[in-house]
């Protein structure tokens, strides 16, 4: 399916074109997901016809993938096998037809850390290209992605609502691949050498209530867009994840876990196991249960029993120094971080201050946070809510992620965060990795004509260090 990039109508805007970048390769984008510590997955979006081959290595590029067909417009796959555990490799894509030939500019590729080894990753908050020029400003979007991967990191992670599904008119196989396909060129400019990690958000609509078993349901579309467009991990021996499969989708994707030098990485999902509409469902404001957005009983908000048994053992088992965990939002729905932990599925209390856990989840032994406190997770990562927070509940750190492209300045959603370091401002968080420590910061991000007072695009606005669990933490 060929979609031209100017093209591409903002959803739910009057006729609004949103532009692709102005930098890139001219003849297509590669995207890297899965990397394992001998592989990588590498997807391609050509602009050519032609046969396609990768020439990687370390010192030099002496090594040789397969040849591949390559049809502009579709997207296409090849993993590269028989790589060294922790070690940097460079590569370039060629492709060849009866009239030319493009490459590739040289990209990297990092396979495994190993244990004591130090390394860094991205967090992006919620993008939201369909609200250009609002809450996304496309130069900006471009200038936060390029500066991000100047500095190397290891993986980029979207915290969701990258890909607004439920804001367009029709919602159709091609309206939805186009979703997705807008912002491949942008999340290319990092995911070249950075391996991409998405993770679902209530605006994919990538959800349960969405899935009714049959090919053209919404739940469908939506993840096999995803999973066509980006690679992300199915459980493989590298990764352990959901192991369902599910009719006209195969692997969900949209939950899975692996390790990194001295991290464990665990990125977990409401929205394809609660039965309700999550946050908003289609066409319609925030509700679940048919309820309104005040009275719906958010008990029925839930990870499941197999997610949750999953998480429990990765988690427990665990021997990781660090352990990070990604989801959209606590509860998948709602404003604000810790002040949402101590209800529901997450904190075992109901509406009204009463314990209710053991009734509502008869044979879990813990509610999500305290299951987070009992195995020492250090950093708890969410989107939603478009502000920088770093909060901290029973020694779990709750870190609220800022959107990318926003050039408003403003503290979007402060009145929900009663407590914590709130910072004005869009850009991306920074997570340094050592085996002393991890450091984190927010890395601001500007126009060049809004770099005024003092600011300076790629600036740190807020910095805090965590030592290992059994080590005091602190800025």
């Amino acid at each position: 399916m060929a979609i031209s990039w100017a093209m591409q109508r903002q959803p739910g805007g009057a006729g609004r074109v949103y532009p692709p970048p102005t930098r890139g390769w001219e003849q297509g984008t590669i995207l890297l997901g899965n990397p394992t510590d001998r592989s990588i997955e590498i997807v391609i979006h050509p602009k050519m016809d032609g046969t396609g081959t990768i020439a990687y290595g370390t010192a030099t590029l002496s090594e040789r993938s397969p040849s591949f067909g390559l049809k502009a417009g579709k997207p296409s796959r090849i993993t590269l096998n028989g790589l060294r555990p922790d070690t940097s490799y460079r590569y370039r894509l060629t492709i060849r037809n009866t009239e030319s030939e493009a490459q590739s500019p040289e990209y990297r590729i990092q396979t495994q850390r190993a244990q004591g080894e130090s390394f860094s990753f991205f967090v992006q908050g919620d993008s939201h290209p369909e609200r250009n020029p609002k809450m996304n400003i496309p130069a900006l979007y471009q200038r936060t992605l390029e500066t991000a991967a100047e500095e190397q990191p290891d993986f980029f992670v979207c915290m969701g609502d990258d890909f607004s599904v439920d804001t367009l008119h029709e919602r159709t196989a091609g309206t939805i691949e186009g979703v997705y396909r807008k912002q491949v060129p942008y999340l290319g400019l990092v995911a070249h050498s950075s391996p991409l990690f998405l993770v679902n958000g209530n605006h994919e609509q990538a959800s349960k209530a969405n899935y009714d078993g049959t090919a053209a349901s919404l739940g469908v579309l939506v993840q096999n867009a995803r999973n066509r467009n980006f690679a992300q991990p199915a459980p493989d021996g590298f990764y352990s994840g959901n192991p369902e499969e599910l009719k006209h989708i195969g692997h969900l994707r949209n939950y899975f876990a692996w390790t990194w030098g001295d991290a464990l990485f665990v990125v977990i999902d409401p929205y394809w196991h609660s039965e309700v509409a999550v946050d908003n469902a289609v066409g319609k404001g925030p509700r679940s249960d048919g309820g309104g957005k005040r009275n719906r009983d958010l008990w029925n908000v839930t990870l499941g029993e197999r997610q949750y048994r999953w998480l429990t053992k990765t988690l427990e088992e665990s021997q990781a120094k660090y352990k990070f965990v990604f989801a959209h939002h606590v509860h998948g729905t709602g404003r604000g971080g810790v002040e949402n932990a101590p209800y529901f599925e997450w904190g075992g209390k109901g509406r009204d201050g009463a314990d209710e856990f053991k009734a509502k989840r008869p044979g879990w032994a813990l509610p999500i946070h305290q299951l987070f406190v009992k195995t020492g997770v250090t950093i708890f990562f969410q989107g939603h809510d478009h502000i920088f927070c770093r909060q901290e509940l029973d020694g779990v750190i709750y870190q609220s992620t800022p959107v990318p492209a926003d050039g408003s300045n403003e503290l979007i959603n402060g009145d929900a965060y009663r407590s914590g370091d709130k910072v004005v401002g869009a850009g991306l968080v920074r997570v340094g990795v050592s085996p002393e420590k991890v450091t984190v910061e927010f890395r601001r991000s500007f126009l060049p004509d809004a770099e005024k007072e003092g600011h300076r695009h790629g600036e740190v606005a807020h910095r805090y260090e965590v030592k290992p669990k059994g080590a005091r933490s602190g800025k």
